[in-house]
């Protein structure tokens, strides 16, 4: 034994030295390197054959739809089966390019994903630090937060259409037990009012699936970390802002990139709470959509305006993806 810990202190300053000649140093530099990509490739190898079954079904399914609203979107189509469809190239892309209808359409959605997801998220974090502090009640209160998720969407949208209803809505009833009106108020005539209320309704059903994601994100963090700073004196916000908040990164960039997409071809609870009104003050890119191709019949319209979503939603996802994900701390 002696002699293998004398054999041992007797090559270290020989590995040292072997090193520090330039070229043996770098060579020794260059094959740690590839080592280690060759082990990340074989890693992304290996990753990339594990998704490919999902790939293949996710393109044959969705492939033929996409490529045939594409080809549709260059046409002039109608939804009746006699009249002929004339090819018309751009013309589809350019008329609503230069359609103040259509930006301010965009404008409307783009204000809804903002504020849903922005609340959603604000909200959300909220409630996920409270079931992480587990306080009495707390496992209820996580299985209270599902039924809201759990509601279909067209269901929610009616509830909350009974709510704010003119004359026997729910929110004007108790507004008015409680003093705050004298009278019942038309909520929905407003179209800027309108469009805040359905966010509102909107909100309601989409915050608990973010706090659920957050809460169990919360529980896998390591509680040594957060420990560690308390010992030195960090606050509550501190710990969070600077520990827990940048592990929470990944949780968060599922939840823009999911809400984003989800509210920004928002349809269905603007179709039941408002139907697109007051004026059109409620319509959104996906209702706009709706309209060109069935009230209105314009197929190739139609089919351009949804590309055209799809491309947003893609530059929108993009942007998170960009600016929010950092592999180099996941690691």
């Amino acid at each position: 034994m002696k002699i293998i810990v004398n054999l041992n202190k007797g090559l270290k300053p020989l590995a040292q030295a072997v090193n520090a000649i330039p070229i043996f140093g770098k060579y020794m530099q260059r094959t740690s390197k590839s080592t280690r990509l060759s082990l990340q490739a074989q890693n992304n190898r290996i990753g990339w054959l594990l998704v490919l079954p999902s790939l293949l079904i996710i393109l044959a399914v969705t492939a033929q739809p996409i490529l045939s609203t594409f080809y549709l979107s260059f046409f002039d189509a109608s939804t009746s089966p006699n009249l002929p469809r004339e090819f018309i190239g751009l013309e589809n892309y350019t008329d609503l390019m230069t359609n103040r209808v259509f930006w301010a359409t965009i404008q409307r959605t783009l204000y809804f994903m903002v504020v849903s997801v922005g609340l959603e998220l604000l909200l959300g974090m909220g409630i996920a630090q409270l079931l992480h502090t587990r306080p009495f009640g707390w496992q209820f209160l996580r299985i209270s937060l599902i039924i809201p998720w759990a509601l279909p969407t067209i269901v929610n949208g009616a509830m909350w259409r009974w709510i704010y209803n003119a004359d026997y809505g729910a929110l004007n009833a108790l507004l008015q037990q409680l003093g705050i009106i004298k009278s019942y108020v038309p909520w929905l005539i407003d179209p800027a009012r309108a469009m805040n209320l359905v966010i509102l309704a909107d909100i309601w059903h989409t915050v608990p699936f973010v706090a659920l994601v957050l809460q169990a994100a919360l529980a896998t963090l390591p509680a040594e970390m957060e420990e560690a700073a308390a010992v030195d004196g960090a606050n509550a916000w501190q710990r969070f802002w600077r520990i827990r908040l940048p592990l929470l990164r990944p949780a968060i960039l599922v939840i823009l990139i999911i809400r984003s997409v989800e509210a920004f071809r928002v349809f269905d609870i603007v179709y039941v709470v408002t139907n697109g009104g007051p004026a059109f003050g409620t319509v959104t890119a996906s209702y706009l959509t709706y309209q060109e191709t069935f009230t209105y019949g314009k197929l190739g319209s139609g089919a351009a305006l949804s590309f055209m979503i799809s491309v947003v939603t893609l530059i929108v996802a993009f942007f998170y993806i960009r600016f929010l994900y950092r592999p180099g701390e996941n690691a």
